[in-house]
């Protein structure tokens, strides 16, 4: 296993909303960017989290693509090559770039399975996915909404930046996602997180066991964010 493999499975622990915040502290910031701003559809519910590396996409549903059947094979062949590439696991981050978005799912039984295969565990995307019951079980799919159809959906482009709910990502960023959203981790911040985690949980601390204890008041919260302060 990897050391950054090895990371994942530390983060993958903790929900997605957990790491956001570590984020904050690795980058001395609060930001309204770099997560999913709308709610998502998880197709395995309260499942765990995954983290893995983005493998981004963008997507077409709404008309035909104007590409010959052997080119937009081609295509399709050279983005799953793209998606099974090393480092893995990767998570796909794909963008519906339609008006319409979401008319036509590229996310079902078959997608899936397929991405599965490659070592892909998981998608995050604005547009829609379909088949719930017959998706493949471990894969975690977010999805902007449900659709019966895949209508004309084709791949357009890959390995590019994509924006799903404004969380811009680029192909190496890592994604951790969960029923809460996703979040992107820049290159140079994974390693980070374990510490920004623990710091961030013995600050908690100090407020949630003030509020957890019998007797609880201001002057006793007013003292626990005394205490939290002071934690470094």
């Amino acid at each position: 296993m990897t050391a950054a493999n090895a990371l994942f499975e530390q983060l993958r622990q903790f929900d997605t909303p957990t790491i956001s915040n570590a984020l904050e502290i690795v980058r001395g910031t609060r930001s309204i960017s770099g997560f999913t701003r709308r709610g998502l559809t998880a197709s395995r519910g309260g499942a765990h989290a995954i983290i893995g590396y983005a493998r981004t996409a963008s997507i077409r549903a709404s008309a035909p693509t104007a590409d010959a059947a052997a080119e937009q094979r081609a295509k399709r062949l050279s983005y799953y090559e793209y998606v099974a590439q090393q480092p893995l696991p990767s998570i796909a981050v794909v963008q519906d770039i339609d008006a319409l978005v979401g008319v036509g799912a590229f996310w079902g039984e078959v997608n899936t399975h397929v991405h599965w295969g490659l070592g892909c565990i998981g998608a995050v995307t604005n547009g829609s996915m379909r088949d719930l019951d017959a998706m493949q079980p471990e894969f975690q799919c977010l999805a902007g909404m449900l659709s019966p159809s895949h209508a004309f959906v084709h791949l357009v482009d890959f390995g590019k930046a994509v924006d799903v709910f404004g969380m811009n990502v680029r192909d190496g960023d890592i994604v951790h996602a969960d029923r809460h959203g996703a979040v992107a981790i820049r290159p140079g911040e994974l390693e980070k997180l374990p510490a920004a985690i623990d710091l961030m949980a013995r600050r908690e601390k100090c407020i949630l066991d003030a509020a957890k204890a019998p007797g609880f008041n201001v002057e006793k919260l007013r003292a626990a964010f005394a205490a939290m302060d002071q934690v470094k």
